[in-house]
C-alpha cells in the first residue's frame, strides 16, 4: 500500500493537539520536514519519553516522510535539557543526513509557526501554514503513530502525563475514550480539592468533568488546586474585563512587545485588543488581520500583563467576532522579524515561577499501561466533521477494528479495546469489554 493510503487507514491526525488528519498534511512536496519534540507546555513529558524509548523506530520512520516528501532537510526538534532523548536520538542519527535541534527551554517554543522560524529563518503568513515557506512539521508522537501505520497498525491508545498537584506524577499509555478518572487514579489521586486543566497549563481546557474521555490529541491530564491564580487567568467574563481595561489597562503594550507571533512580523497586537474592549469600538482594533496570527499561546494574559489582565482572552474575543461577520485572514508577513526576537523569549522555569507552578514542574515518570474495560470514543478528534460509525449496538468487536469512517476532512476511528458495542451516538461509540 502507498504511505498516504497507510496512515490514512490508520487514522492518524496530529497527536500535538491540532488533530488535523496527517495524511492530509504529508500528501505533498516539501523542502524541510521538521519533527516536534519540544513539548511546548510546561509539565508535560509525553514527547520527552517518546524519543527516550523510540529513538530508532523515530529516525527510521523520519528518513521515510523524508524521502516521501522529497525533502532537503529533515531536522528533529527537543529541547536541550531533554538529555536522554537528545543522547538515545544522537546515537540514532549517526550516518545519517537527519539533523537534531536542540532548543532553549522558553515558551512557546514549540508552537509550529515558531519553530519553522527558528530553524529556518521563514515566517509563516497570516493565514497560512508552514508549506506556505517549504515546512512540513509533525508532533513526534504523531510520527510515532506513522511508524505504527507502516505496520498496519491503526491509533487506538494515547500516551498521556498526569501532573500537578496529584499523589505521584506519572507518564502512562491508555486506549483511545478511557475516562479521565482513571488517570487521576493512577496518579494516585489528586491533593485537596481540585479543578483540572486537559492538556498543558496554558493552552488547555479547565474541566470539573473527569468521565470525558482521552481522545487521540489528549496529552496531559492536570490537578490545579481550587483557588489557584492559573484557573483565574483562565476566565473570562467580557463586561468585566472591558470594566476593568477601562479602569487599568494605560496601553503600556508589554503585550505586544512579548508577543511571539507579533516578533516574527505578524502584526498581533493584544494592547490593540483591550482598547477595543475597553471602548466595544472595533475600528480601534485597527489592521484586524493580525488578529487571525494570535495563536492562544496566553503568554501575554500569563506573564506580559503587569495589571493582571487577559489581552489573550480578548484577543481570541474578537477572533471569534471576525469570524462570525465572515472575516478571514489575507495571507501576508506584515513587517520583518523584529531583530531583537532573541531577547525577548520569556524562560520556561521564570514563566512557571510567575504563575506559582514551579512546585509542579518534577519528573512524570513512565507508569505502563492503563487498562480499561469500558471506553466511549468521541467521533470528532480532528479537524472537520464527526465520523459516520460503521458499527452497530451489539455487535462484537477486537482492538483495532474499524468502528468509523471519516466524513470529507477527518480521520478513521477504530476499537481501542476488544468487546462489545453497547452504544452508538452521533457523538460517540460505547465499548465495554
Amino acid at each position: 500500500m502507498e504511505l498516504i493510503e497507510l496512515i490514512r487507514d490508520a487514522g492518524v491526525v496530529g497527536a500535538g493537539g491540532a488533530g488535523f488528519p496527517t495524511d492530509r498534511k504529508l500528501d505533498c512536496k516539501a523542502e524541510v520536514f521538521i519533527v516536534n519534540g519540544i513539548e511546548c507546555e510546561p509539565l508535560l513529558r509525553t514527547d520527552r519519553h517518546t524519543m527516550e524509548q523510540n529513538a530508532a523506530r523515530i529516525v527510521k520512520t523520519v528518513q521515510v516522510l523524508k524521502e516521501h516528501l522529497e525533502a532537503s532537510r529533515a531536522v528533529i526538534a527537543l529541547k536541550k535539557h531533554y538529555e536522554k532523548a537528545a543522547a538515545a536520538l544522537k546515537e540514532q542519527v549517526k550516518g545519517t543526513d537527519i539533523e537534531l535541534y536542540l532548543s532553549e527551554s522558553f515558551y512557546p517554543a514549540g508552537d509550529e509557526q515558531n519553530l519553522v522560524f527558528s530553524i529556518t529563518g521563514r515566517t509563516v503568513p497570516t493565514g497560512g501554514i508552514p508549506l506556505d515557506v517549504g515546512c512540513v512539521v509533525s508532533n513526534v508522537s504523531t510520527v510515532m503513530n506513522i511508524a505504527d501505520a507502516l505496520e498496519e497498525r491503526p491509533v487506538t491508545d494515547k500516551m498521556v502525563t498526569v501532573a500537578g498537584a496529584v499523589a505521584h506524577p506519572v507518564t502512562v499509555t491508555c486506549p483511545v475514550g478511557t475516562p479521565l478518572s482513571l488517570l487521576l487514579k493512577a496518579a494516585g489521586g489528586s491533593l485537596g480539592d481540585c479543578t483540572y486543566i486537559v492538556g498543558g497549563p496554558l493552552m488547555g481546557a479547565v474541566t470539573e468533568d473527569l468521565s470525558q474521555p482521552v481522545t487521540k490529541t489528549t496529552g496531559g491530564l492536570l490537578a490545579i488546586p481550587k483557588g489557584h491564580m492559573l484557573l483565574g487567568k483562565k476566565t473570562f467574563d467580557p463586561a468585566r474585563e472591558a470594566k476593568m481595561a477601562r479602569a487599568v489597562c494605560s496601553q503600556c503594550s508589554f503585550c505586544t512587545q512579548l508577543c511571539p507571533r507579533n516578533a516574527m512580523g505578524l502584526n498581533v497586537q493584544p494592547h490593540k485588543a483591550m482598547r477595543s474592549l475597553a471602548s466595544g469600538n472595533e475600528v480601534l482594533l485597527g489592521d484586524v488581520n493580525g488578529v487571525f496570527s494570535c495563536c492562544d499561546c496566553g503568554l501575554c494574559t500569563y506573564y506580559a500583563c503587569n495589571f493582571g489582565m487577559k489581552p489573550g482572552k480578548a484577543m481570541q474575543a474578537a477572533k471569534a467576532s471576525l469570524q462570525k461577520d465572515g472575516r478571514k485572514p489575507v495571507k501576508e508577513v506584515r513587517f520583518a522579524p523584529d531583530p531583537g526576537i532573541g531577547q525577548k523569549r520569556v524562560p520556561t522555569e521564570r514563566l512557571l515561577q510567575r504563575l506559582d507552578l514551579k512546585k509542579y514542574d518534577v519528573d512524570a515518570p513512565l507508569g505502563g499501561y492503563v487498562s480499561c474495560d469500558h471506553v466511549k470514543i468521541p467521533l470528532k478528534m480532528h479537524i472537520g466533521a464527526p465520523d459516520e460509525p460503521v458499527v452497530k449496538e451489539g455487535m462484537r468487536v477486537d482492538k483495532g477494528d474499524p468502528i468509523a469512517k471519516a466524513r470529507g476532512m477527518g480521520a478513521h476511528i477504530h476499537a481501542s479495546i476488544s468487546g462489545t458495542v453497547v452504544k452508538v451516538t452521533e457523538e460517540y461509540i460505547e465499548i465495554r469489554k
